[in-house]
């Protein structure tokens, strides 16, 4: 299994609109290490969704449902998706801003590579992020 930050414009697509609908094509992804890593995704992996704008705060956890496949709407092999399920909102959100502030994160691709839309969590991160959303850290 691995772990996965995916951002989303909430004007666009909101992690409510994901749980409303319960699932959904995660797409609209055009960078090509984003790509790269949509490639790598495995049924059961798990995501955090980030509200990226003026939010800029992790909202809510998701699971990958799907093997990535070619996006139906564009039919171009370049550009794979996945299938994403809501599980649960977040008990206390991650800001942007807490996460430049804690040292445990001086290398996480988030702030290294900030335009990155599909980011990949180490399992280290993964473990703190988790800590920091339920609020015990």
């Amino acid at each position: 299994m691995a772990y996965w930050l995916l951002k989303t414009e909430p004007e666009n697509y909101s992690y409510f609109d994901l749980e409303r609908d319960g699932n959904t094509v995660w797409d609209g992804v055009n960078n090509s290490l984003a790509l790269k890593h949509i490639r790598t995704m495995i049924l059961g992996d798990l995501a955090l969704i980030y509200h990226t704008g003026k939010e800029r705060q992790i909202i809510g956890l998701a699971e990958i449902v799907s093997q990535p496949y070619i996006d139906p709407a564009l039919n171009d092999s370049k550009r794979p998706v996945v299938d994403v399920r809501a599980l649960r909102r977040v008990n206390q959100p991650v800001t942007l801003a807490q996460i430049k502030q804690d040292n445990k994160f001086t290398d996480f691709d988030l702030l290294r590579l900030p335009r990155l839309s599909v980011v990949p969590v180490g399992e280290v991160y993964w473990q703190h992020l988790i800590e920091l959303t339920n609020g015990t850290n």
